[in-house]
This record gives structure tokens, C-alpha cells and sequence, in this order.
């Protein structure tokens, strides 16, 4: 081996450990532990192929939680997406004081989960909390928000575009890029704003929302904080999420074999449904060249 090799090999050799010890140690035990019966107490008896099948035909709160994630992500993700570009579209006029509007867009995205959580807790609470407040100002009787079965996974969609401050400057930093030069040409074509935001911003911008449509898809499939501390799965495991679910299974019962089915279970959906979105870019996303 050349000197300069086993320099290179010594310098990173803190992180070669920590990603076989912390990543890729784990990841091999739990495909193990997966066909496994295992609590983390006595050595692990294998099982077989028990544990996917228990958690296919056997375990109706599988497919409840799948549901649930499944609701969250269909209506989280695009409507993030929504109101992400259309933030964005606002911030990015060159009016006075934008950077200050901007920074007060951005802030909801860097409060912590666990505080976000707490704060809308209380917004949502249904007998004094301050939306239902306001909305018996005008003669509305509010909803059971997070209270109740039919209202709760809204209510969590609600909560999530209040951080949508985050994929806003993502998408404010994609509009910077935009050649101006694009939009000369159209306006010299007499085309208005409309059509310009329609046949220039959006297809220019569709590689920035194809990567926050990805990354939104996989942060949904691990929806977990929010629903822990808010609702621990109630009302009646409305938003018992997968994650949630796993949780669950594996630190309240113990049962880690059964966890690390889930999880292979959830890597294989995510991957799947990122592998189809990919499939689908060659559609709608536009790229430079």
C-alpha cells in the first residue's frame, strides 16, 4: 500500500468506523432481526418469514397505519408544493423590505418539532384553543381539530404548511435562476404574467419541485414527531403513522423482530414509489439542456 493511501485510509478512518458501527452494522442486524423473534433481551430466535406474514394478514393496525401515512402524504405533499411556489412566486418580487418578509416566511421551518407540536396544541384545542376562539367570534362552531377521528389527520396537513417556509426558499432560489432574458423575450411577444408564470416560471422551476416532491415523499413515509407528541396515535389510531406505529412495536412491546420487518417493509414502499416518481420525470420535468 502507498504511503499516500494509508495517510488517506488513517484520516478518514473516524468515519469508516462510525458508518460501519452506526449505519451499516445496524442495517444488516435489522434484515437478521427481521426474520427473527427478538425483544432485546434474550438472544434472537429465528422465525422465518412470521413476522412479514403476521404484519400482512394478522395485523390490521398495518394497514390502518399505512392508511394513515398514505392520507397524509397525498394531501401534505402537494399541497406543500402548492403553497411553497406560490410563497415563493410573492418573495420574489422586488418590492420594499422583502428580506424581512422572507425571514418571517422562513421561521416557522426552524422551530423545533416537539415546540411547533406544543404551540399547536393549543391553537387546536377544541374548547380554548385560539382558532375555535376566533371562529365563535364570527358564529362558527369549530371542529374537534386533533380531538377528533374525522378532523385529526387535517388537522396535522394544516400544521405541516406552516413550515412550508423551508421548501419556499428552495423554490426562491430556483426562481433567482431563472434567466431574465426569458422573460424579456416573452414580454416582447406580449405574453402577460399569466403566461409567463405558466409556459416560462413553472417548467423552468419543475426539476426544483421533482426533488421537493421526492424529498417530501420520503419525509411523509417518516411522519412521526408530531404525532407522537400531540396525539400518541388517537383519536381511535386516526393518526397512528407507520413510523408511529413502528415506534411503537418496538420501544412500548418490545417486539424488535417485528420492528425491523416494518422497517424493511417501509424502505422497500418508499423505494418503490421514489423509483415511480423518477420513472415519471422524463414527463413534466424540464432540464437546462
Amino acid at each position: 500500500m502507498k504511503p499516500s493511501t494509508r495517510a488517506g485510509l488513517l484520516f478518514i478512518s473516524p468515519w469508516l468506523v462510525g458508518f460501519c458501527v452506526f449505519t451499516l452494522f445496524p442495517f444488516a442486524a435489522s434484515f437478521y432481526y427481521s426474520f427473527c423473534w427478538y425483544d432485546g433481551l434474550k438472544p434472537p430466535q429465528w422465525i422465518g418469514l412470521e413476522n412479514y406474514h403476521r404484519l400482512l394478514f394478522e395485523e390490521p393496525l398495518f394497514w390502518k397505519s399505512v392508511w394513515n401515512t398514505l392520507y397524509y402524504a397525498f394531501f401534505a405533499v402537494p399541497l406543500g408544493i402548492v403553497f411553497g411556489v406560490g410563497i415563493a412566486l410573492l418573495l420574489n418580487m422586488n418590492v420594499r423590505g422583502i428580506a424581512i418578509y422572507r425571514t418571517i416566511f422562513f421561521l416557522p421551518s426552524i422551530v423545533p418539532a416537539v415546540a411547533s407540536s406544543v404551540l399547536w396544541m393549543w391553537l387546536l384545542n377544541p374548547q380554548f384553543g385560539v382558532i375555535n376562539t376566533l371562529l365563535r367570534l364570527i358564529g362558527i362552531s369549530g371542529p374537534g381539530w386533533i380531538a377528533s377521528p374525522g378532523w385529526s389527520k387535517p388537522s396535522l396537513v394544516l400544521m405541516a404548511l406552516w413550515g412550508v417556509g423551508g421548501t419556499m426558499v428552495i423554490y426562491l432560489a430556483g426562481l433567482q435562476d431563472i434567466p431574465q432574458s426569458l422573460y424579456e423575450a416573452a414580454e416582447l411577444d406580449g405574453a402577460n404574467a399569466w403566461r409567463r408564470t405558466v409556459h416560462i416560471t413553472l417548467p423552468v422551476l419543475t426539476p426544483v419541485i421533482f426533488f421537493n416532491v421526492v424529498m417530501g415523499l420520503i419525509g411523509a413515509f417518516q411522519y412521526f414527531t408530531q404525532a407522537f407528541v400531540m396525539t400518541h396515535g388517537g383519536p381511535v389510531d386516526s393518526t397512528l403513522f407507520y413510523n408511529l406505529y413502528l415506534f411503537n412495536e418496538a420501544f412500548a412491546y418490545l417486539d424488535f423482530g417485528y420492528a425491523s420487518a416494518l422497517a424493511w417493509v417501509l424502505f422497500l414502499l418508499v423505494s418503490v414509489l421514489t423509483l415511480i416518481l423518477f420513472k415519471t420525470q422524463g414527463r413534466w420535468v424540464h432540464y437546462a439542456d
